[in-house]
């Protein structure tokens, strides 16, 4: 340290604070506070232009080397956010005492688009022929008489392999702005290029831009926008900075990248190889037949185990057993022997293919066949061959590696299938289980050894056949993109072993909407983020490093749930007598201050003789119902009995087999109208505290509202808009989400999407830009309120646009099943103005015309089902109904999870016309390019 020596760093960087929020600068070592927020060094702010510039001056001893970040933090002193790049500023040590260093650092952070690019998305996958550091040294300069050091350093992840990062500018020293003589910079890291320059102080100020040469150096792409420009400080008596640091971020590009895929589940896939459904071993075709026309990614529904019941209902695949088993109806039995691993026996091979012969003939899929047929011939090759794969190095590692959740859950399947059930509160003594517990029951000498090594023994072959289809897809150049679920099964391996992560009380789900008026109900408990965070999160960072062997990108299902959850009772059945958890309740005293007191008529159903008849009719019905499920309650209302006054209770109420139709109709009547009774209630009880309620969601429909007077109606109409559409709880959430989804986005190097549709906070999308996670826009659910469909231009780029989603008809059955909706889609969003009338389905045409603009759009990814990008085929499309090919239904709780496509990939890659329709249009739109097929069109 030259201790005789002081230096003055002028930092400078620009950031629009909110009002209490303050810049600083920390660092390692004692000058900055070892990166403590309370003994950094404070900025203060000015404005300029639209920009708000922070600057502070630091003296230190002249020193070799410091490293620093920003922070923002409040009045507290508490940080809310970082700037992303920490930065290492070196020091010529010939600096005089004195000396200034001048330095400007553009505030970089997720919310930049190009940071999209740094995930293994492209840097491993679709854009992986980029750059390699190289042990070439930037040399640094060291300050001369009458000149000033420029420190150029630019950001940019779209470089590739033969290209140069370079400066070009207004000064002999940068070139004059001309091609042939621009300094070249040098890469110092993975998309940081950094060069000095020495200019002589009267030559200021400097022009300049970055460009991106090829090392020819015939052609140069200077990039977009104003030139940007170095000067030294106005005041003639002030001393010149010796070195001004020029952190300026992100290469500008007018045209940032953009990409399509296609989604398609991977049961749905069908290929001459497959057995029953698709396999993970098909997936290497279908990134094929997407290389082909120039599509980029692959996307999927989830892939995990969800064997909970044993039959066709376990084909939902959002309810999972175990969140890092992979579900074994994805097996490719025919690969569990050959290659490095013994044959399969002839009889085997037999009843393979004869399975394949009369499955494959089926339209859909038939979940329990499939899953039935495949475990059964799976442990018939185990019991004869499995033994010499369990002894392999291979497994050895994998087990080592995954032994932490692979041996309960080995044990939880035995139990399972053991008991009965997955029920794990039901299994008595195993009910709770313990490290010495699952070693017990997993040992080698237990008789039962064998049906707990199958289900590892399945998941190694699935990890292996997995792990070798993500592997194909990126020698495509296609990228997995797989799907988060927002919940687990109650019946599942993660409750069983980590009961105080989640609430087992409650269930997930989503309000209502226009498409479920009845709200959803998913059946999965809420998670206990308090207990998550005492351990810093450590299952979801589990959870997404072990989802990242397999998916370079991932769609959070309802993200929404990350800034606050539907939560319902465990004995709720419908998704309407929830609450958002977390919120802000309406406190007792809330209420009591506007004149309402009467908590039980407002908590409990409101039920009378006089709403029994309307509800019922006024004949003996109304009267037996009174009798079978109610009692006397207080001012001459009625009361639920005890044993049926939950929806749960309520739900069991189905007509006895053989019951005549007309007496089965009056039982579902019955339930129907039990069950609007039950939801007969305004406030909801927190039944964590009785001074907390929660507004029933529009209970302004209710007749409990209308018999109210018009004060208390006022008044509750005021909370509940306050509560389900005004800002009570907006801050409570802002800080939920960003405690949570930055510990996903940090777990990986994963590209994260989110599903961001349905009711929709005003936090969400900002905080999604803020952290760089890219939202959805499907064009028949727009998040405008304002307008029926969205339009694709308008899309923001940090989006994915889709014209359809698993959880929606697709583009053909919607047009035809909602024909008022189609026809004016297709007058006012296709151009049909002109038309008399529109047409009756939807031809080719009119599914070619919404993957263009879906294509045209600013979204960095278009991403359409397969079953939209087949109806662009007259052939394709004529060839089976619109309304098979949805694949859920999100109002039906109970939906078979079953569409498979109607042809086979093989025949797919070779439909010739297909292909090139599609390739010419992605081709048109700039989301594939010619060196994308070799450098042909």
């Amino acid at each position: 340290m030259n201790e005789e020596r002081r230096v003055l760093l002028h930092f400078v960087t620009k950031y629009l604070t909110k009002w209490g929020q303050n810049v600083v600068v920390s660092g390692a070592g004692v000058l900055f506070g070892n990166y403590d927020p309370k003994r950094a060094h404070w900025a203060a702010c000015h404005h300029a232009g639209k920009d708000l510039v922070w600057e502070v001056i630091v003296p230190i001893p002249l020193v070799p080397e410091i490293t620093y970040r920003y922070a923002i933090v409040d009045d507290s002193m508490s940080v809310i956010t970082y700037a992303s790049n920490t930065h290492t500023l070196l020091l010529p040590q010939s600096l005089e005492d004195g000396s200034i260093i001048d330095i400007y650092d553009e505030w970089m952070d997720r919310s930049h688009p190009g940071y999209l690019l740094s995930t293994c998305a492209f840097t491993k996958v679709i854009l992986p022929d980029r750059p390699r550091v190289t042990n070439q040294i930037l040399l640094h300069l060291q300050p001369t008489l009458n000149e000033a050091i420029i420190r150029f350093q630019v950001w940019d992840w779209e470089v590739q392999g033969g290209q140069e990062m370079c400066v070009s500018g207004g000064a002999p020293q940068l070139g004059n702005w001309q091609i042939q003589q621009v300094l070249q910079m040098t890469q110092v890291a993975e998309a940081c290029w950094e060069a000095e320059v020495s200019v002589p102080l009267n030559a200021f100020p400097v022009t300049y831009k970055y460009a991106v040469g090829d090392k020819t150096g015939e052609s140069l792409l200077l990039e977009h926008g104003e030139s940007r420009i170095v000067a030294l400080p106005m005041s003639e008596t002030s001393r010149a900075p010796a070195v001004l640091v020029r952190h300026d971020g992100h290469f500008r590009r007018e045209r940032r990248w953009r990409g399509a895929g296609v989604a398609v589940p991977v049961f749905s896939i069908r290929t001459k190889s497959s057995l029953g459904c698709g396999e993970f071993a098909d997936l290497a075709l279908v990134a094929k037949w997407c290389a082909s026309v120039g599509l980029k990614m692959l996307q999927l529904l989830p892939v995990a185990d969800t064997s909970v019941r044993g039959d066709w209902r376990d084909s939902y695949p959002y309810s999972s057993l175990c969140v890092f088993a992979l579900h074994p109806m994805y097996l490719n039995v025919s690969q569990l022997g050959g290659g490095n691993l013994p044959p399969l026996p002839d009889s085997i091979i037999n009843e393979i293919e004869s399975a394949r012969s009369t499955l494959s003939s089926l339209p859909d899929m038939d979940y329990e066949a499939t899953i039935k047929t495949k475990l059964r011939i799976a442990r018939a090759v185990f019991d004869s061959l499995g033994q010499e794969t369990m002894q392999s190095d291979a497994y050895l590692k994998f087990w080592e590696e995954n032994s932490e959740w692979l041996r309960p859950y080995s044990v939880f399947c035995f139990l399972r299938d053991l008991f009965g059930t997955a029920e794990h509160w039901n299994w008595g003594v195993f009910a709770t289980p313990t490290p010495e517990m699952l070693l017990r029951l997993s040992s080698e000498d237990q008789e039962w050894h064998a049906s707990i090594q199958f289900h590892s023994y399945l998941q190694f072959h699935l990890h292996n056949q997995l792990s070798a289809a993500s592997s194909a897809a990126a020698s495509y150049q296609v990228a997995l993109k797989g799907d988060l679920p927002i919940g687990v099964d109650k019946r599942s391996v993660d409750t069983w072993l980590y009961p105080k992560l989640f609430h087992m009380d409650t269930s997930t789900g989503a309000p209502p909407d226009a498409f479920a008026p009845g709200g959803q109900n998913w059946g999965f408990p809420t998670y206990n983020w308090e207990e998550m965070e005492s351990d810093n999160y450590s299952w979801w960072k589990r959870r997404l490093q072990h989802m990242s062997q397999y998916f370079q990108a991932y769609r959070i299902d309802h993200v929404l749930g990350f800034f606050r959850i539907w939560e319902l009772p465990a004995t709720a059945r419908t998704g309407l007598l929830g609450r958002f958890r977390p919120s802000v309740p309406i406190w007792r005293h809330e209420l009591e201050s506007r004149g309402i007191w009467d908590f039980d008529r407002l908590c409990e159903p409101y039920v009378t003789n006089a709403l029994l008849e309307r509800t019922f009719g006024e004949g003996e019905l109304a009267a037996e119902v009174a009798a079978r499920y109610f009692v006397d309650g207080p001012g001459r209302r009625l009361k639920f009995k005890k044993q049926f006054s939950t929806e749960a209770a309520l739900w069991t109420l189905q007509p006895r087999p053989g019951l005549p139709e007309e007496l089965a109709g009056e039982v579902h009547a019955t339930r129907k109208g039990l069950l609007a009774l039950r939801q007969n209630v305004l406030l909801l009880r927190d039944p964590e505290d009785p001074e907390r309620f929660y507004p029933r969601f529009a209970l302004s429909t209710t007749s409990s509202f209308r018999d109210l007077d018009l004060q208390w109606r006022d008044e509750l109409s005021r909370l509940h808009d306050d509560y389900y559409h005004g800002n009570r709880s907006e801050s409570l959430w802002r800080e939920q989400a960003l405690r949570t989804l930055p510990v996903l986005q940090d777990a990986s190097d994963m590209l994260v999407c989110g599903e961001d549709l349905g009711m929709i906070p005003s936090c969400v999308h900002p905080i999604m830009e803020e952290l760089g996670i890219v939202g959805l826009r499907i064009q028949r659910m727009p998040s405008e309120c304002d307008v029926e469909f969205g339009n694709p231009s308008d899309y923001p780029y940090m989006t994915v646009a889709s014209p359809s989603s698993h959880d929606t008809s697709t583009l053909r059955a919607w047009y035809q099943e909602d024909k008022e909706r189609g026809e004016r889609f297709f007058m006012k969003n296709l151009g049909g103005e002109g038309a008399a009338t529109a047409p009756e389905t939807c031809t080719p045409e009119i599914a070619a015309a919404v993957i263009e603009q879906h294509l045209e759009s600013s979204s960095v990814l278009a991403i359409f089902p397969l079953q939209d990008l087949m109806a662009t085929s007259a052939v394709l499309s004529s060839s089976r109904p619109a309304e098979e090919e949805t694949i859920n239904d999100p109002t039906n709780s109970e939906h078979y999870w079953r569409y498979r496509m109607h042809v086979n990939v093989e025949d797919l890659i070779e439909d010739y016309e297909l292909k090139m329709k599609l390739k010419s249009m992605l081709l048109a739109s700039g989301r594939a390019a010619k060196e994308d097929f070799g450098g042909s069109g």
